[in-house]
């Protein structure tokens, strides 16, 4: 079958983001279906270049990919995010509306790569599958992004809008898929698909890393990967970083890699605070750098806003690149991935706005090395075990197969 994929942030491992609708199609192309991807011209991926045209078409490793010149970044405001959003759904609508598709699958976030999904679904008379990668507009509206209540009662609508026009949702966590359940879709249509491990691009390393930028090699070093944005809560790590300096602690290093809206304000925040020694600010890696940095830290850093949205709502890239490598991994908010850390002992799950209990976890890991690679060991075993990328992408073909199926025999 022919996939219309729409996803406005798609990317490949050169680009410095989340590469799941990448590697899904790619084994979609393996599985011997052609995959024609709708995307815009994100910042932190490979197809944020400059366009020459609004609509430029390019073959990825087999993919078809349709770039749509609607730019994004991560430090763009909320206004100038909701036109790109808005921009490339109308864009989107026409060109997927346009193809012989024989499915239109499309993958959040934003909430409004929906829009051209359901749409030229309808219009082309094919099945229409929704991924929701984060709960919109709870999330947004959680961490105060949307406040106007016209604006939030209309995305709820479009919410529930887009889910009725689904043949089938796939939820990237168990929170995603109650929340989708709440408005009343079927529970039986949804498929929990976690974000993945690439168990072959990640792998657990002994070799030394002497970059300068991730500070000096002897100091023990916790890994930040992703946004710097206000759901990430980056402060906490900062706040571990001032007890830790009260302490008197040294080699110790907070190494943050991305890019985002608040960026600036931490590494002020930091200077300001007499925090250069414990922490090292990188810009966004391209994955295939990344997997050579990753694997040669210490341990790997989940931080989040003590927001229950989050709890149980979000399944961030970042943990499943954390324990491919084999790295133990600090927690600082509870839900679904700290219950996995517990159950498997692949990290230290500390309370969250506790600056002292996370300084405490932070030396704990440093101090006791036996025990950190026991817990890298678990890690590794657990991406292994449960979030193998050929595994769960066999089970997103099938749900898209199945879709597919279900249409023809109505017909």
């Amino acid at each position: 079958m022919h996939v219309a994929y729409i996803h406005q942030h798609f990317s490949t491992l050169r680009g410095a983001t989340g590469t799941r609708s990448y590697e899904m199609s790619r084994r979609l192309l393996a599985a011997g279906h052609r995959v024609t991807m709708i995307c815009g011209a994100y910042e932190a991926s490979d197809m944020g270049r400059p366009a020459g045209a609004s609509v430029e078409e390019y073959e990825v490793d087999g993919i078809r990919v349709l770039r749509v010149a609607e730019p994004y970044a991560n430090r763009m405001g909320f206004l100038a995010r909701a036109r790109a959003f808005g921009r490339f759904a109308r864009r989107a609508t026409g060109l997927v509306s346009s193809l012989d598709a024989d499915l239109v699958f499309a993958t959040s976030t934003p909430l409004t790569v929906g829009i051209p999904g359901m749409k030229a679904a309808r219009r082309l008379r094919v099945p229409f599958v929704f991924e929701v990668r984060d709960l919109w507009p709870e999330i947004p509206v959680a961490i105060g992004a949307i406040r106007n209540p016209l604006l939030i009662a209309y995305l709820k609508r479009l919410e529930r809008r887009i889910y009725r026009a689904a043949r089938r949702i796939i939820a990237l966590s168990p929170g995603m898929r109650d929340g989708i359940c709440r408005t009343g879709y079927p529970p039986e249509q949804v498929e929990i698909i976690p974000n993945c491990s690439d168990l072959d691009l990640f792998r657990p390393s002994d070799e030394p890393l002497d970059d300068p930028r991730f500070g000096p090699p002897g100091d023990f070093r916790l890994v930040f990967t992703g946004a710097h944005g206000l759901a990430n809560g980056l402060d906490a790590i900062l706040d571990a970083a001032a007890e830790l300096k009260r302490r008197g602690a040294s080699g110790i290093r907070f190494v943050l890699i991305g890019q985002g809206g608040q960026k600036e304000r931490l590494m002020k925040r930091c200077r300001e605070e007499g925090l250069e020694e414990l922490t090292c600010w990188v810009d966004p890696l391209p994955k295939t750098e990344l997997a050579g940095v990753l694997p040669r830290m210490d341990a790997g850093l989940m931080v989040l806003r003590n927001l229950p949205a989050f709890y149980y709502g979000t399944s961030p890239n970042k943990f499943f690149d954390y324990i491919a490598c084999g790295l133990p991994v600090l927690n600082n908010y509870p839900g679904w991935l700290a219950d996995m850390i517990r159950e498997h002992d692949c990290g230290v799950v500390v309370p969250p706005d506790d600056p002292r209990a996370f300084a405490d976890a932070v030396i704990r890991l440093r101090d006791d090395p036996h025990a950190r690679r026991a817990m890298g060991r678990r890690a590794r075993e657990l991406a292994e075990s449960q979030f193998s990328r050929d595994r769960l992408a066999e089970r997103f073909i099938r749900v898209l197969e199945e879709a597919a199926d279900t249409q023809t025999a109505r017909r």
